[in-house]
């Protein structure tokens, strides 16, 4: 039986969409781009959207639910904002449907430090039932770091087939 999983991300210079294909590419499964309704510039995104994602906002998403009961694994991907998930990724959590019981990896990129980010998503999974297996930071250092990538990727494979 094949464990299908579901790699779940927003991104929104396309570092995170980088990490989220080369996932894909390793482990297979589905690609879920999570889209803000709210168009953020360069300058917004960090004034409006850095202030939204400190206070644990959500932003209206496409897709506006996202139904996991047929993945066995979800992989969630965010770019860090003032030390936390962005807002869209906020609203994907919350938008999860069917995954209760369900395992997931979790991963963040960011320019330096991200304090509270994978713990606080980790939590919001938590409160929906799901187990987080991993979690994996990726610095502006890290990005291009195929090793440290392929350490998540590896972690991922173990977790789809324990």
């Amino acid at each position: 039986m094949t464990m299908k999983t579901s790699i779940i991300y927003y991104s929104f210079s396309g570092i995170t969409r980088g990490i989220a294909e080369k996932i894909q590419k390793g482990c297979g499964g589905d690609l879920v781009e999570v889209t803000s309704k709210e168009h953020y510039s360069k300058l917004t995104a960090y004034t409006k959207g850095a202030y939204r994602a400190m206070k644990g906002e959500c932003d209206p998403i496409e897709p506006e639910n996202i139904d996991v009961s047929a993945s066995d694994l979800i992989v969630i991907g965010t770019p860090v904002w003032a030390f936390k998930a962005t807002p869209a990724i906020n609203a994907a959590i919350a938008a999860l449907k069917g995954c209760d019981g369900k395992k997931a990896v979790i991963f963040a990129t960011c320019g330096g430090t991200a304090k509270d980010t994978l713990p606080t998503m980790k939590k919001a999974l938590e409160l929906k039932g799901v187990t987080v297996l991993g979690e994996y930071l990726f610095t502006q250092k890290e990005i291009g770091d195929s090793q440290k990538i392929n350490v998540m990727i590896d972690s991922i494979k173990t977790a789809k087939n324990p």
